[in-house]
């Protein structure tokens, strides 16, 4: 049996390997192991790619998301809109700044953040929304209330899944007031372990970010705030790097990898194919379908080597750990039964069309099955 992996990490490990070792000798002879050189550069070159004034790298992706938040004001007693369709760490990392996570229903088609339902959402404790760029693509942040910044209400884009994406020519990452991102494994720009960054445009922010992340210390053993230590690993700045140089050309195979799936399920009936936006320039970070009797299809799949998966089984107000927000089911019902629908299929730079052949050959062969 063949197997195809949802994630094949290794196909871009060996494009930069090389590289990869020689900027690692190059740190460890410098002993350069903390805010090294290879820190700032990447930081100056994400910056530079995104568009963005400032980019600051943070330990992971979770902490540059409760930094962002932080750095707006948002604590104690505040609340923050987010989409129910997301991974747990958007609605974590609310929590760990204080707040409380309040969920809001998706478009049935794209699964990303409704906006027509943020208003009714909004209260006298809203302090800041996250729309979630979600799979790959950025999310409608143009059609926002317009008045959420008379109302002092931030916007923060959580950008984990969109490097390189694009809106109406506008870089993923440089929508809100401030974004946070990823550099997970399984990233479209990702590092070999964790690692993250936050971007904005602000000064003031910037500087926020930096200073919560070193223990709130501008200068060493001068602490203004409390902060926690959350910074990025210079080794990992390396990988990054590396990657970053490729990216652009690695989301292109991911879009003609996309541009294949569409064309060979299009007469694979009991199978909903992912929706982009007008405007939107999609990186495909996931390759996300909508099937019926998902959990049957899955286990056929994996039964055949082909590495499906879920993102995400269940929405953010349904998960035990948030059990306590008081969003029980029927709350946002699109999520909700998109939940029970979702398949991801292998997506990587390198999937080859044989390999994406094989997947729609089994997937096909599965839902007469099931």
């Amino acid at each position: 049996m063949t197997l195809i992996p949802l994630v094949d990490l290794a196909v871009q490990h060996a494009q930069i390997a090389e590289e990869v070792d020689a900027g690692f000798a190059e740190v460890l002879a410098a002993g350069d192991y903390i805010g090294g050189k290879a820190v700032t550069a990447f930081e100056q070159a994400y910056a530079e790619f995104t568009g963005a004034r400032h980019c600051v790298g943070v330990a992971n992706g979770t902490d540059a998301l409760e930094l962002a938040l932080r750095a707006v004001g948002v604590g104690a007693g505040d609340e923050v809109i987010l989409p129910a369709n997301t991974f747990i760490a958007t609605a974590e990392a609310v929590v760990r700044a204080g707040a409380r996570p309040v969920a809001v229903d998706v478009d049935d088609d794209t699964l990303l953040l409704d906006p027509a339902l943020v208003e009714a959402a909004l209260t006298e404790r809203t302090r800041a929304v996250v729309p979630v760029d979600l799979y790959g693509q950025v999310a409608p942040f143009e059609q926002l209330p317009a008045s959420l910044a008379a109302r002092g209400i931030a916007v923060l884009e959580d950008g984990a899944q969109s490097q390189g994406a694009t809106r109406d020519g506008r870089a993923a990452g440089t929508f809100g007031a401030i974004a946070a991102t990823s550099f997970y494994p399984g990233k479209n720009l990702g590092a070999y372990g964790d690692a993250g960054a936050v971007l904005t445009d602000d000064d003031e922010l910037a500087a926020r970010v930096r200073l919560l992340g070193a223990h709130g210390s501008p200068a060493k053993y001068q602490h203004v705030t409390v902060g926690f230590n959350s910074r990025l690993d210079t080794l990992q700045a390396v990988v990054l790097l590396a990657k970053l140089r490729r990216l652009a050309r690695w989301n292109a195979e991911r879009r003609a990898a996309a541009a294949r799936y569409d064309a060979l399920l299009a007469d694979v009936p009991g199978v909903r194919r992912p929706a982009t936006l007008p405007g939107n320039e999609h990186v495909w970070h996931l390759y996300v379908t909508r099937v019926a009797d998902r959990d049957e299809v899955l286990g056929r799949l994996h039964a055949e080597g082909i590495g499906a998966g879920i993102h995400y089984p269940v929405p953010v107000h349904l998960t035990p750990a948030l059990a306590g927000l008081g969003q029980g089911p029927g709350s946002c019902p699109v999520a909700e039964r998109a939940a029970g629908e979702i398949l991801s299929l292998p997506m990587f730079p390198g999937i080859t069309p044989a390999q994406q052949e094989r997947v729609v050959d089994v997937l096909r062969r599965s839902l007469t099955d099931a």
